[in-house]
């Protein structure tokens, strides 16, 4: 029975349904109207503050509003963007959700503007929210994956499989910890792996940094999975930035780290160790006085390296870093004869140049032949502080290797050998099977130098800024300096005989009669100007559209149809169209970087064109070029400098009343992928056609096959059912697998065929009545084996008859793939059916054997 005196319990009382509010239903009522009128007036900043005021005041109205809502705050984000003021755009972004807390559409587009201003986790984290409160959006898919590229490199997955490294590294930190090393710390950790192998070969405390956010917080959950939470500390900072006793209590005994990139110093080892044994680590013993106390005494995991070379030829190198050709859809490019990549270890390079970039050589198209032997190029002792701080005090080392092998010399190849320990060892070289790629240094003088048996090649090393700088110097036939590949007006110095080489050296007239123009471009850039197919065949289909559009325009020497070859009609100087004084016609080429397509439509006397190039550097050289090959100074314009928004200016009107003759996309990526939102781009640049006018390329068509390859398998995610040295990583980090692989050279794909190629999917960009969202292709395997992945390329059709390849050995273009999660089994005869869905420029594929059930899921 409840007792008598128990107080009366609270109860909460129920909510009065509100009375309405005569006036504030009359704010709302005007501020939604002011609202609806500004949208129009495309006054979309006071729109939006309409919209804010409407929507908190009755919030009943938000299912109603939200189109427009959206609408508004991405038209006034855009503004904001383009003023500059990113701060008052993200603070648009943080009141819409507090309004819309669980709009996909809005969080994916946040996350967009995060990605593009470099905040890379933050943007992760805003796709993924989406993705969870709409699993099948496929922006937020497709973003989310390119995210997962920057956040987690696919050389994390290379790294977990390599079980060789794996056990080498495990078996090195075991001996140590053995050996008395009680305390560790990881510096880098990623997924955590070498703190995990430390404690579990049984040392006291471990201790681990990690700068990235998205890998400190994977390292934090693998670590927690496997039972270690609380015996491992994980710190999210850098090591340089640690302090004892603020971050860790003592001094350690053991350091790991694999911070090492194909260039050996690249990820900053050499500056983190210096750190770590100043400031981090217990002192190391003497080599002279034997510590009675080993277990008291520091010491590295890398212990050191041995970084070797050799010379190599190799044409894929060459036509990534330098202009091969004289000429290019008719235009003569010898007044630039400095195009480089921006690639470059010489001691005038500037800060926005890379020293190296790097390469796996084995599956390089067309190989590559060595032409000197490989050399021992520099030893390091990673637990000496006396050898970690004289190698960038140290003057550059020279040395003299003899060619043993005739040949252009494109690059100076280098790879290292890792001593874990005095007996443990992992070597990256070419013809290892190992996660790492070697570092390139290529040669950029704008002429081959050949080289032949019995030459010397003089090549410096140093380290003068903590990055191994390898450069060549000179090639030496018969005692006398005959080439030259230093530009730089010191020439080292030598107390040795080679003074009167280096003497002659320095005197050497290296740029007599050479243009004093350079023009710095993308990897890609420079392998596209070396495409001759590709803009021949451009000015070829420019050539046809001109003639039909203006039959009486006939290019000189021509046989009257528009028809000419090149070589017939010579290369594109003054006078090669006759002169037209009518309206030109007008051509707008808004191809992504450096492009020439335009000026390759300029040398028409009746065409009017515009390039969409940006860089100042990149417009001046087209300049250079247009005044060299006879091109008026009006015949070409720069597009995108009429206007402060690129976006808005990309696609209108030439001007008042005009519409353009023919407008080139960009439509493949580099990559291999289809460029985002090109069906949109298309759409908007039929509508600025005049009769008669094209949209260069005007249709693509996908190709693919089956493969299988294990290779795809090992460098999208951690594959086997069996723990990574007995640790659960896999299920963590292969949330950030991605289901296309990109920049692949299909060519040198270690892979086997279980397919012919079939056409999977066609993007028409004059014709949208004949696109199709969905499409479903059958190929029948022409031999046993797994179906891993499916790769994919183009064929760019210019018009009807014209069209190029993004699978051919001159292409500037690599190739994708598809990879699939789950292997597909098949036998010779079988039939696999691919469905192939298209969302915006977004393709999926499924794919799945006949007539079995089986299904695997994969985007592209």
């Amino acid at each position: 029975m409840p007792s008598a005196t128990a107080r009366a319990k609270r109860v909460r009382r129920a909510r009065r349904t509100p009375r309405d509010d005569p006036a504030r239903n009359e704010l709302v009522s005007r501020s939604l109207e002011s609202a609806q009128q500004c949208l129009l007036n495309q006054d979309y900043g006071t729109a939006f503050v309409h919209y804010l005021l409407v929507l908190n005041l009755a919030p009943v109205l938000k299912d109603f509003a939200r189109e427009s809502f959206r609408f508004t705050l991405f038209k006034w984000a855009e503004e904001l963007d383009s003023l500059g003021r990113i701060q008052d755009l993200f603070d648009c972004y943080e009141q819409a959700l507090e309004l819309f807390p669980t709009d996909e559409v809005i969080l994916n587009s946040m996350g967009e503007h995060l990605f593009r201003m470099g905040f890379r986790d933050e943007a992760a984290g805003h796709f993924h929210k989406a993705l969870k409160l709409k699993p099948d959006f496929t922006e937020a898919k497709e973003n989310f994956y390119r995210v997962a590229n920057w956040l987690v490199e696919r050389w994390h997955f290379l790294m977990l499989n390599d079980s060789r490294r794996n056990q080498k590294y495990q078996q090195a930190i075991r001996k140590a910890v053995e050996s008395g090393c009680s305390t560790v710390l990881d510096i880098g950790t990623g997924t955590g792996i070498l703190g995990m192998c430390a404690k579990k070969a049984g040392a006291d405390k471990v201790y681990a940094c990690e700068l990235s956010k998205t890998m400190y917080e994977l390292a934090c959950e693998v670590v927690s999975a496997n039972g270690m939470n609380g015996t491992i500390k994980i710190l999210h900072m850098k090591s340089l930035e640690m302090e004892i006793p603020k971050d860790i209590p003592e001094r350690v005994s053991l350091v790991v780290t694999e911070t090492v990139d194909a260039g050996l110093f690249g990820e900053g080892i050499i500056e983190s160790l210096l750190h770590a044994w100043n400031h981090l680590l217990l002192p190391h013993e003497n080599p002279e006085e034997p510590s009675s106390s080993p277990a008291l005494t520091g010491r590295v995991i890398p212990a050191g390296a041995t970084v070797f070379g050799m010379a190599v030829e190799c044409q894929e190198i060459r036509r990534h870093h330098r202009v091969c050709v004289s000429t290019a859809g008719g235009l003569s490019l010898s007044i630039v004869q400095d195009f480089h990549s921006p690639v470059s270890c010489k001691r005038d390079a500037d800060d926005s140049m890379e020293p190296y970039t790097t390469e796996r050589l084995s599956r390089l198209p067309g190989g590559y032949a060595p032409l000197t032997e490989p050399f021992c190029a520099l030893n390091i002792n990673f637990n000496s502080v006396q050898d970690l701080e004289g190698l960038c005090s140290q003057e550059p080392i020279r040395f003299n290797l003899p060619v043993t092998q005739a040949g252009v010399l494109d690059a100076l190849a280098m790879w290292f050998q890792l001593h874990l320990d005095e007996e443990i060892s992992l070597s990256t070289g070419p013809q290892e099977d190992t996660c790492w790629e070697q570092a390139i240094y290529p040669v950029q003088n704008h002429c081959d130098v050949c080289v032949n048996p019995g030459d010397e090649l003089i090549v410096e090393i140093s380290c003068e800024d903590a990055y191994l700088r390898v450069h060549g110097v000179a090639v030496v036939r018969d005692g006398s300096v005959v080439i030259s590949l230093d530009d730089s007006d010191d020439s080292p110095s030598s107390p040795t005989a080679e003074a009167e080489l280096c003497s002659a050296l320095a005197c050497l007239q290296t740029n007599h009669g050479r243009s004093l123009e350079a023009c710095v471009l993308e990897c890609s850039e420079i392998a596209l100007l070396n495409n001759v197919r590709y803009h021949e065949s451009f000015r070829r289909a420019l050539d046809k559209l001109v003639t039909g559009l203006r039959p009486e325009c006939v290019p000189q020497g021509d046989d009257g149809e528009g028809q000419a070859s090149g070589q017939e009609r010579g290369n594109g100087g003054p006078g090669e169209f006759e002169h037209d004084a009518r309206e030109p016609l007008y051509v707008l080429d808004v191809s992504e970087g450096f492009s020439i397509l335009a000026l390759v439509a300029a040398r028409h006397s009746s065409v009017k064109a515009f390039s969409s190039v940006e860089k100042e550097q990149h417009q001046a050289v087209l300049s250079r070029l247009a005044q060299a090959n006879g091109v008026q100074p009006e015949a070409l314009e720069f597009w995108l400098g009429r206007s402060d928004d690129s976006d808005a200016a990309g696609l209108q009107r030439p001007s008042t009343e005009k519409l353009w003759s023919a407008i080139v996309l960009d439509c493949v990526e580099t990559c291999g992928l289809i460029r985002q939102k090109l069906m949109d781009k298309a759409a908007l640049a039929r509508c600025l056609l005049e009769t008669g006018g094209r949209i260069f390329p005007q249709r693509i068509v996908m190709y693919g096959l089956l493969v299988e390859s294990d290779t795809l398998l090992l460098e999208s995610a951690v594959q086997g059912r069996e723990p990574t040295l007995g640790f659960n990583i896999a299920p963590f980090i292969n949330q950030f697998t991605v289901p296309v692989h990109v920049f692949l050279d299909l060519s040198t794909l270690p892979c086997k065929h279980l397919s012919d190629p079939i056409e999977l999917f066609v993007l028409d960009l004059m014709n949208c009545s004949v696109n199709y969202s969905h499409r479903e292709v059958k190929l029948q395997a022409t031999c046993s084996g797994r179906v891993t992945a499916v790769p994919f390329w183009y064929r760019v059709h210019l018009d009807e008859e014209i069209s190029v390849s993004t699978f051919t050995e001159d292409s500037h273009w690599k190739q994708a793939a598809v990879v699939l999660h789950q292997p597909l089994e098949v036998s010779t005869g079988d039939t696999v059916r691919l469905d192939i869905h298209l969302h915006s420029s977004s393709l999926s594929i499924t794919a799945c054997k006949e007539p079995a059930s089986y299904s695997t899921h994969s985007s592209l």
